[in-house]
């Protein structure tokens, strides 16, 4: 009725200055005027009219039927909570994957298959890493702001190459504390340095970046905060690193931390850390950042690390193996579904005979100590160098720089599957990877300075 009142004064506003500007006409004229203003004006009270019952007559429902649509949705708000489905999350994701690797002579897929270490073919590697696997994720939030959370993944979790057998990837917890902002975190967590994630559903590729692979944990166990202050959210975490117990005589904590800022909507930056103590004392430190607007993506990290007594040049004394590395990743949308990637990866790893975090699949035992190296991933010194420093030819051990360049392809299937493809060289400044080809025992030792994989999957998830 007040829409209805409005309308008729506007249009008796409009009509009143033409009824004074009548006073110059002639009688028949104004007469004629006045007809078809009273016309115009009828027109819109039928319009006003009509608009005024049309809410009306969509508004009659019958009170029974909404009384038992009411009864029915509040029945249903109550099961779903006496189940315990409220503030509860099931997600899934697995990705079957086929990979060609020149220098280990073979090709075939890769799926569920190990690498916890037990055999020759399962070591942790990049082209046996975090693909061709299944993972369960289950959250679960209560009433009070408490989140409950565990992520599933048999043989290749993030604890699957150190506590063996176990198919756990995060158990964790997170309580309120002041506000929901400030919060107490404990159990056992993937690590949190970089800009890749496990999952593969959350990254554009098959394999990792070589920070990703061979410089950072792979997962903590302890307690700590998680803090989060506009656009910045700190966690920390004082317990272990890759051990969910200690061991007999081992009483040093570790340090693990994670600083994220967000600049805006499409970009941001972050920094973590891991730091150990004690005789093999391990220092860890990366910077990493995005940017994502329209077709392009944008994700950079620089790495450094020092691990007291573990370099390869262990014969005169033991030394500190010593690293620092950089990757960057950029991505095109060539169509809304369709996106180009190019990831590069370098590690320098010459110091002390080379060794980074996650090496070390083989020796060779001296008179005096064993020297490592890792001839699948293309770490520590070459086997040449090796024989010579053992013969006393050279004075020291230089370790193999590291490099890797991926090209890869993604295609969105569909909102929950995606097809890759990725093509990957691996280069070092030594010979220090294996080629098996011809021999497949490895015998005859031979050694090239780069390795050449092919891959493809397919991620659904869910």
């Amino acid at each position: 009725m007040k829409n209805k009142l409005s309308m008729l004064a506007v249009a008796i506003a409009a009509i009143f200055p033409m009824a004074q500007s009548a006073h110059a006409q002639s009688n028949a004229e104004l007469k004629q005027e006045i007809e078809l203003l009273k016309k115009q004006l009828q027109v819109l009270m039928q319009k006003v009219d009509a608009a005024s019952a049309a809410p009306a007559a969509q508004a009659t429902i019958d009170p029974q039927d909404f009384n038992r649509i009411k009864i029915k949705a509040e029945s249903t708000e109550d099961n779903f909570e006496a189940a315990g489905l409220k503030g509860f999350k099931v997600s899934g994701v697995m990705d079957p994957t086929f990979i060609y690797s020149r220098n280990q002579d073979r090709s075939g897929f890769i799926f569920l298959n190990n690498f916890d270490g037990r055999d020759g073919e399962s070591p942790y590697a990049f082209d046996n890493g975090n693909f061709g696997q299944v993972m369960l994720d289950i959250q679960k939030e209560t009433e009070g702001g408490n989140k409950w959370r565990l992520t599933l993944a048999p043989h290749k979790s993030a604890s699957s190459a150190y506590n063996l057998g176990s198919i756990v990837h995060e158990a964790s917890v997170s309580i309120p504390l002041i506000d929901p902002a400030t919060r107490l975190i404990a159990g056992q967590f993937p690590d949190w340095s970089g800009y890749e994630y496990l999952p593969a559903n959350q990254q554009p590729l098959i394999t990792h970046n070589m920070l990703f692979d061979f410089t950072i944990p792979s997962f903590y166990s302890g307690a700590g905060m998680e803090i989060t202050r506009g656009p910045w959210i700190t966690k920390f975490l004082i317990g272990n690193m890759n051990q969910v117990a200690r061991a007999s005589g081992e009483k040093d904590p570790s340090l693990n931390y994670r600083v994220d800022y967000s600049t805006g909507e499409f970009s941001g930056f972050g920094f973590a850390g891991t730091h150990t103590f004690g005789t093999n004392a391990l220092n860890l430190f990366e910077v990493d950042g995005y940017f994502t607007r329209g077709d392009w993506t944008f994700q950079g990290q620089v790495g450094v690390g020092r691990w007291a007594g573990q370099g390869a040049d262990q014969l005169y004394a033991p030394t500190d193996a010593q690293w620092w590395g950089l990757s960057g990743l950029a991505g095109y949308k060539l169509t809304p579904r369709l996106q180009a990637v190019v990831r590069a990866d370098y590690i320098n790893n010459a110091k002390n005979g080379g060794g980074v975090f996650g090496y070390a699949n083989g020796s060779t035992t001296t008179s005096i100590a064993p020297i490592a190296f890792d001839s699948r991933n293309g770490f520590g010194a070459s086997q040449q160098d090796i024989t010579d420093y053992i013969a006393g030819n050279i004075s020291e051990l230089t370790g193999a720089n590291r490099y890797a360049l991926s090209l890869g392809l993604n295609y969105l299937v569909n909102p929950s599957t995606t097809w890759k493809l990725e093509l990957r060289y691996d280069g070092a400044n030594k010979d220090v990877f294996q080629d098996y080809r011809g021999d497949p025992s490895g015998g005859a030792l031979n050694f090239r300075n780069s390795n050449i994989l092919l891959g493809t999957a397919v991620v659904v998830s869910f």
